[in-house]
């Protein structure tokens, strides 16, 4: 089953349409790259994704049922999270405190909560006491993302999570996305570093100009990235 599908959809900005007519899938337990030049909208179909930017037309179809309509919250119940640049922690609450924020997401205590975390971020587990905005850029993406795996998502959403960290942090975080995957959470993902993405996608999609001009395994992907970067759609 696909765990998300977008048919024929349209979105935007008041009147400027920024996607248009887009079509992908995500199926299950897999991790998809969404790849392609800067303004080519991906992050505004995460929004859609998400329910934070409303469709136009098209469909929107989450574990195989029609969502178009629904906004943020809903989606979340229905299993959608987003982790969006720039994080979005509590800086002047320790990461023990901001883990006690994230009980309000799921019907878990905060020490299963916290063991949950602590099980898949260990640092974090050494740095509990610590302000999260002390934390090292890498150490604040965990704990952020900390936050949507508390609910077991069923779709998860990144967004540009490598921005600003170390090659040896994105490789840490990385191997946790493909952890995620093999535990069942189909993955959506918008990356910078194109490479960085292919090694852990089962397949990819290249968005440009707010139209899929590519879609394929990341092998066949990639052959087309640097038209798309260019500006091209061969």
């Amino acid at each position: 089953m696909n765990a998300l599908e977008l048919i024929g959809l349209r979105a935007g900005y008041g009147s400027i349409e920024v996607l248009h007519g887009v079509s992908l899938v995500v199926p299950a337990a897999t991790v998809v790259a969404l790849l392609g030049p800067n303004g080519a909208g991906k992050s505004t179909l995460l929004k859609v994704a998400s329910g934070t930017i409303a469709t136009t037309d098209g469909c929107l179809h989450v574990g195989g049922v029609h969502v178009n309509g629904a906004d943020a919250a809903a989606l979340a119940q229905a299993g959608v999270c987003r982790i969006p640049e720039g994080r979005g922690i509590f800086p002047n609450l320790t990461v023990a405190e901001n883990l006690r924020m994230w009980t309000g997401v799921g019907d878990l205590r905060p020490a299963e909560v916290a063991e949950r975390t602590f099980g898949r971020f260990p640092r974090l587990g050494e740095r509990r006491a610590q302000l999260a905005g002390t934390l090292s850029g890498g150490e604040q993406q965990m704990l952020a993302m900390s936050r949507s795996l508390v609910v077991d998502p069923a779709v998860l959403l990144l967004d540009e999570i490598s921005m600003g960290l170390a090659p040896i942090i994105v490789a840490e975080l990385y191997e946790l996305v493909g952890t995620l995957a093999q535990q069942g959470i189909a993955i959506l993902l918008v990356e910078q570093f194109a490479q960085t993405a292919l090694a852990v996608a089962d397949s990819a999609v290249i968005l440009s100009q707010g139209r899929v001009t590519r879609t394929g395994t990341p092998a066949e992907v990639e052959e087309h990235l640097a038209a798309a970067y260019l500006g091209g759609a061969a």
